[in-house]
């Protein structure tokens, strides 16, 4: 088994070195680093509990350059800034998702939180 274990990372690492040049490797891993530095929040609207207001907060070096919420109820939305409202139709449980996308220079990742919000 140790065997088989030792050959398939040599091959892993054969290939990552023939199909990956060093500056996607760099690139992964900024964008895994950068995605600790972001965090989905919410808050429900103090007059209608069907209106959640949802707020990235980014702490990273690089430049928020847009987001693409998806709410959980068949909804979408894509904003070049860190904040958005959403009303909702019914209350209910929603698995909310921010595509976040961030720039440094001519590079771009994007990270994925999501959250479990409930809607009264």
């Amino acid at each position: 088994m140790k065997i088989k274990a030792i050959n398939l990372f040599v091959i892993a690492v054969l290939v990552l070195s023939f199909s990956c040049s060093k500056s996607d490797i760099e690139r992964g891993i900024d964008c895994v680093a950068e995605s600790t530095f972001i965090k989905l929040k919410h808050t429900a609207d103090a007059t209608n509990t069907k209106i959640i207001n949802y707020e990235i907060e980014y702490t990273g070096t690089y430049a928020l350059t847009s987001v693409k919420w998806t709410f959980g109820d068949g909804t979408t939305e894509t904003v070049f800034g860190k904040t958005v409202s959403h009303t909702y139709a019914t209350g209910g449980t929603f698995a909310v998702k921010a595509d976040v996308t961030i720039k440094k220079d001519k590079q771009t990742c994007t990270s994925s939180p999501t959250k479990s919000v409930t809607v009264n």
